[in-house]
């Protein structure tokens, strides 16, 4: 078999599906596409989707919120790891800040060029949410030679927003205004207008950045204290929210349709504060998406794509943000056995190889890309040298690669967060309805003693696991009213780092691929075999005592695992 250059496959229903939607200057919803990692979920927007959305009238940007973490932290593996973005440290919120309003600065520069935003249209959008009489008064001054300079009570916001303008304008440099009059022939009068709007987005950025500055000790009390305010949490999604709303305004058909595609948003959830400038991660995550939806819902949106392999966005998102139909879910698997075994074989695999690969592996396509790049290694070639070496041998290896470098890290991930949820417990941080009666983690170590607690954590995590293989690894957690799975610190632990992931449609857990569920089970035989005598009898307690038991969940008939 020739050894052919590994090539992207379309998905023509998945990509018609998302065309469809990115054809609409304006929408209603945003659309979350998610699914497991490994599926190809960036490999379709990046090579098959983004160059075409960037022809013609549509504009696209772009934003990858794992981008610092990759830049910054090259040692966690490759840039799209297998396990969740979670277990790699959390990159600082500004930086995620910039990194989006760049990007939407950038479109709107595109949209000041084509004429669809103009000064008044800035002017308009920002005065019906902000004061402004007294922030543009604060700039003018500062603006003006003359600390003294005084400016009338009975002047207007249209009045005080020109006098800024002008002034900003007369300090925008020769080399701003010509890209964004380059490549064509403009009037004087046509330099102006762009001018005029260039200078408008100085004025709104700056008017946003003095009020954000008269809130800052408010936002220090709030990340001290760690409460909850939804107008401080907005303050800090004032200007990529002010530059979306403008943008979708200034969206027309067949001349400007900007679309905006934010990958890995559940990064933005996890990110870490560096000072008191703005809310925390989490709000900041929050406030932005709610803006969102609230733009799409009064006025119609420019199309925002979110992309995550976080099981959050999958269920429990749509019902944190409001119902089960507040966004447009579209998910996404990779390729059925067949699909995959019509593109690989004879091209990639031979037939016997597929038989192995697929009963092993599954047919994800990050597997069946990363066996194959093995296959291509000189290493695949010294092992099949030696004597009685087979292809099995070479997915053996693989295998175990994932199991050092994948699940094991992962696994130690899950262990310090039940670790961490004994402690909180402990320490009455977890409500009394999530230790209820009967529950098997209800009983955690009363003592602050840490090697307790990690006996504790890997005894429930091994229980969890082993009911995950007596349910087949199809639990269906829908299907019990009491939604009790969803309270185990220990299912939550393994979706957290990524292990597992919750479809929507069929409800179920699952690991994320075949080849990561023969590594769990890989790993509860080796942590039962290396157990003492006295922590395996600990263990059978459990088990038969404790344990949990989830076969009343199993998968539904008519439900293809």
């Amino acid at each position: 078999m020739v050894n052919k250059t590994w090539r992207i496959i379309p998905r023509p229903l998945l990509e018609t599906i998302l065309n469809n939607h990115a054809q609409h200057h304006r929408v209603p919803q945003p659309l979350i596409l998610h699914g497991p990692r490994g599926v190809g979920k960036t490999t379709l927007i990046l090579e098959r989707l983004l160059e075409r959305w960037n022809t013609g009238p549509h504009l696209t940007g772009y934003v990858d919120f794992a981008q610092p973490i990759e830049s910054h932290h090259p040692a966690h593996g490759q840039s799209f790891p297998w396990t969740s973005w979670s277990n790699c440290p959390p990159p600082p919120l500004p930086a995620l800040q910039t990194q989006l309003e760049r990007c939407l600065e950038s479109m709107a520069q595109t949209g000041v060029k084509l004429g669809t935003i103009t000064s008044h249209q800035i002017f308009t959008t920002l005065n019906k949410w902000h004061g402004l009489n007294a922030t543009l008064r604060r700039i003018l001054q500062s603006n003006s030679k003359s600390s003294k300079a005084a400016l009338s009570d009975k002047v207007s916001n249209s009045v005080l927003w020109g006098r800024a303008v002008c002034a900003v304008s007369a300090r925008l440099n020769v080399d701003e205004v010509d890209g964004i009059v380059e490549g064509g022939k403009v009037s004087m009068e046509e330099v102006a207008y762009f001018k005029e709007a260039m200078a408008g987005l100085r004025v709104a950025k700056e008017v946003i950045r003095v009020q954000q500055g008269w809130r800052r000790n408010a936002v220090r009390d709030l990340n001290r204290v760690g409460g909850f305010s939804r107008s401080l949490a907005n303050s800090a999604t004032d200007w990529p929210c002010l530059l979306l709303e403008l943008l979708s305004s200034g969206a027309e058909i067949d001349y400007f349709q900007p679309k905006l595609i934010i990958n890995n948003i559940e990064v933005l959830k996890h990110a870490v504060l560096t000072d008191d400038s703005t809310v925390c991660g989490s709000l900041y995550h929050d406030s932005l998406i709610w803006r969102i939806i609230a733009l799409g819902a009064n006025e119609r949106c420019l199309p925002v794509i979110l992309v995550t392999s976080d099981s959050y966005y999958s269920y429990r998102a749509f019902m944190d943000f409001g119902f089960p139909d507040i966004f447009i879910s579209r998910e996404a698997f990779g390729w059925t056995p067949q699909e995959a075994k019509m593109h690989m074989v004879d091209d990639y695999f031979s037939p016997s190889e597929w038989n192995v690969v697929v009963e092993v592996l599954g047919p994800s396509p990050r597997h069946l890309f990363e066996l194959y790049a093995l296959k291509q290694s000189n290493f695949y070639q010294k092992v099949m040298d030696e004597k009685g070496s087979t292809f099995e041998d070479i997915v053996d290896a693989y295998l175990a690669f994932l199991q050092v470098t994948v699940v094991n890290p992962a696994m130690d991930k899950a262990l310090s967060l039940l670790q961490k949820f004994a402690n909180d417990a402990r320490n009455g941080k977890i409500p009394k309805d999530r230790l209820r009666f009967g529950a098997p983690w209800r009983h955690p170590p009363r003592t602050d003693n840490p090697a307790l607690r990690l006996e504790w954590a890997k005894l429930q995590l091994m229980d969890f696991v082993q009911s995950l293989v007596n349910t087949e690894f199809g639990v269906n957690y829908l299907a019990d009213c009491s939604l009790e799975i969803l309270d185990d610190p220990s299912c939550v632990a393994l979706v957290e780092v990524g292990l597992l992931y919750a479809q929507r449609d069929p409800s179920l857990f699952r690991p994320i691929t075949r080849g990561i569920q023969r590594c769990l089970v890989r790993w509860l035989v080796q942590e039962r075999m290396q157990m003492s005598l006295q922590n395996s009898l600990q263990y059978l307690w459990q088990r038969l005592i404790r344990g949990r038991s989830y076969r009343h969940l199993m998968l539904q008939l008519g439900y293809d695992k």
